[in-house]
C-alpha cells in the first residue's frame, strides 16, 4: 500500500476534553501506532497543544505543515499544527462557551481542507454539543455540520467495529420525532447512499444490507405499527427488484445474533440508539463514525470528550488510531476505483 501521499486532517474537538491529549499521545510513538506513513496535520491552537503537553509531562516539537510535506517529519515528539487562535485558554475539564466558535472553526478549516484537495480525508476529535448550543449556535453533531459546510443535501452516520458496521436513517432525533422522520424518500437516499460509500470507500461489491423494522417485533404484521408495513417494506421490496441484497424489515431485538451479523455488511438501523448500544458493547475504545455521503472522506472517534480524563495522560488512543486507519483504507479503496 502506498500511503506516503495520504495527507490526513485531525481536528481535537473541545479544547477543555481529552481531543488535545490524544493528539499529542499520538505524535509520542507513531512508529508504535503504525501512523508512521501518513502525514497527519492537527487543526488546533498551537498554545493549547504546548500548554496541555507540558500537562502531561510530554515533549512536543511544533512544526509549520505549510512549509513541511516530507513523511519523515513524523517522529517522536514532532507535531504538525495548522494553526486555529482558541477565544480563552482551553482549561482541562473546564468548559467554555467562549470557545464553540473556535470548535466549529477547526473542523470547517479541516473540511475545507479535504473539499480543495489539500488533504486526502478528516479525522474529528470529540465535541461537547451542550457548550456549542449553550453558545447560542444550534448544533446537533458532526454529522450534521458537515453537511452543512459541504452543502451536502443527505448523509449517513455509520459507526464500525471489527465485524459490525450499522448505519442510521436517522440520527440525532428525539425519540418523539423519528417515526415521522423515516419516509419512503428518506430510506430510499439512505440505501442508494450506503450502497454508493460501501461499494467506493470499503471494497464491497453489492452490499448486503439489513433493515430493522421501527416498532418492536418488526410491528408484527401492524399490530405494533404499520410503518414497516406502509414505508419501510415497500422500499426494501423496490430496492430488491433492481437486484440489490436488502433484507427486511428485521425486527431490531435478534438482528444482533450472531448469525445476522454474518449475513450482513451493514445493518441500517431507523434511530440513533436502536443499533449504536449494541456496537459500542462489542468494541467501545475501537470502534469509529463514518460519515457516509459526503464529498469528502471524514472518520471519527467513537467517545465523548471525557472531560474528567483531560490532562491525566489516562485518555485511551485507540479509537482515534484506528480512525486514521480507517480513513487511510478509504481513500486506497477511493482510488482504486
Amino acid at each position: 500500500m502506498n500511503t506516503q501521499a495520504h495527507r490526513i486532517v485531525i481536528t481535537p474537538g473541545e479544547p477543555s476534553g481529552i481531543g488535545p491529549d490524544l493528539c499529542i499521545k499520538l505524535s509520542q510513538d507513531p512508529l508504535g501506532y503504525k501512523i508512521a506513513p501518513y502525514n497527519l496535520v492537527i487543526v488546533a491552537d498551537p498554545e493549547l497543544l504546548e500548554t496541555r503537553a507540558h500537562q502531561l509531562g510530554l515533549s512536543i516539537n511544533i512544526i509549520d505543515p505549510q512549509t513541511n510535506r516530507d513523511t519523515s517529519i513524523n517522529k517522536s515528539g514532532n507535531i504538525q499544527v495548522l494553526p486555529v487562535k482558541q477565544t480563552v485558554p482551553g482549561m482541562p475539564g473546564q468548559t467554555n462557551i467562549n470557545n464553540a466558535e473556535y470548535v466549529l472553526k477547526t473542523i470547517q478549516t479541516a473540511a475545507q481542507g479535504c473539499l480543495s484537495n489539500e488533504y486526502d480525508a478528516m479525522v474529528t476529535g470529540p465535541v461537547h454539543k451542550g457548550i456549542i448550543n449553550d453558545a447560542g449556535i444550534p448544533f446537533t453533531g458532526h454529522t450534521e455540520y458537515l453537511a452543512k459546510v459541504c452543502d451536502t443535501g443527505n448523509v449517513v452516520m455509520m459507526l464500525c467495529v471489527p465485524g459490525l458496521r450499522v448505519a442510521l436513517a436517522t440520527t440525532h432525533l428525539p425519540i418523539s420525532r423519528v417515526s415521522n422522520a423515516i419516509t419512503s424518500e428518506l430510506l430510499e437516499k439512505t440505501l442508494n447512499i450506503i450502497i454508493k460509500d460501501l461499494t467506493l470507500f470499503f471494497g464491497v461489491n453489492t452490499p448486503k444490507v439489513m433493515v430493522c423494522g421501527l416498532n418492536p417485533h418488526a410491528g408484527e404484521d401492524g399490530h405494533l405499527g404499520r410503518e414497516e408495513i406502509d414505508t419501510i417494506k415497500p422500499v426494501i421490496d423496490k430496492f430488491r427488484r433492481k437486484g440489490f441484497k436488502i433484507d427486511g424489515p428485521v425486527p431490531a431485538d435478534t438482528v444482533f445474533t450472531s448469525t445476522s451479523i454474518k449475513q450482513a455488511d451493514v445493518i441500517l438501523t431507523m434511530y440513533h440508539d436502536q443499533g449504536l448500544p449494541v456496537l459500542k458493547h462489542m468494541g467501545f475504545g475501537k470502534a469509529i463514525n463514518v460519515t457516509l455521503g459526503l464529498p469528502i472522506i471524514r472518520t471519527s472517534v467513537d467517545h465523548g470528550t471525557a472531560l474528567e480524563l483531560a490532562g491525566t495522560g489516562k485518555a485511551d488512543i485507540s479509537s482515534l488510531v484506528a480512525a486514521i486507519h480507517t480513513a487511510a483504507d478509504m481513500i486506497e479503496n477511493s482510488k482504486t476505483k
